[in-house]
């Protein structure tokens, strides 16, 4: 049983009650689908609680490769002041080496992931079918897609056959519902979505208790209590 493990963003409570279902349900192995640590309270100890997992497979959303090259992120809180957050947190170190992460991994023979899609970390998708779509897939050979970015958990099948996976998201859901996100997959490929409690008030609290002075922290903050983020910000 593998957990899909994806957009944890810093949240170290939400890990941690995801990975305590996790066990619950049998899983062995462990998919970590990028944006681990940029923009939650506490960046380097998410960090340092998945690489201590063992059989995990991680690669590199759009969240690492900011917070190594801050000039590729866009000019604006809460993005610029989470980064500088994140930086300072992780070390120079520790911020290459999770950029250095691969862009994809193979998961079975019919299953690739990828953060974002094939085409871009940033470029994902939407439980409808946008106009983009096609693009997004071109040149796709795996009948499976597994993705995040976007932190809202759904499954469904393209015109073409794929299927998309998004176990949406650990620390910061945009769905509405606060709960903590993931996704297993099973030895003959079935997929479940699980929802997990957590304090993710409190998760919020300490953002806003620890970067008082700071208005990246809370629009995250407003962002983890509220399990929303603005359509044209995804």
């Amino acid at each position: 049983m593998l957990a899909l493990i994806y957009d944890v963003h810093g949240n170290l409570a939400a890990l941690e009650a995801v990975l305590a279902d996790a066990r619950e349900q049998g899983a062995t192995g462990y998919l970590i689908g990028g944006d681990v640590a940029l923009f939650g309270p506490r960046p380097l100890e998410t960090v340092a609680r998945l690489q201590a997992l063992r059989g995990a497979t991680w690669i590199r959303g759009n969240g690492e490769r900011w917070t190594a090259a801050p000039g590729d992120a866009p000019d604006v809180d809460p993005v610029q002041g989470a980064i500088a957050f994140a930086r300072a947190a992780l070390g120079d170190d520790l911020v290459l080496e999770l950029a250095a992460v691969p862009e994809s991994a193979v998961i079975d023979g019919a299953t690739r992931a990828w953060h974002g899609s094939p085409l871009s970390d940033v470029r994902s998708f939407l439980p409808q079918a946008r106009d983009d779509e096609a693009e997004l897939l071109e040149g796709v050979t795996e009948t499976r897609l597994v993705f995040g970015h976007t932190h809202l958990p759904f499954r469904r099948t393209t015109k073409r056959g794929i299927e998309l996976v998004n176990p949406g998201s650990v620390g910061m859901p945009f769905d509405g519902d606060p709960r903590a996100a993931y996704a297993l997959l099973g030895p003959e490929g079935e997929v479940h979505h699980r929802r997990v409690p957590y304090d993710h008030r409190a998760a919020a609290a300490l953002l806003r208790t620890e970067h008082r002075e700071a208005a990246w922290a809370a629009t995250v903050a407003d962002r983890i209590e509220q399990a929303r983020v603005d359509a044209d910000e995804r």
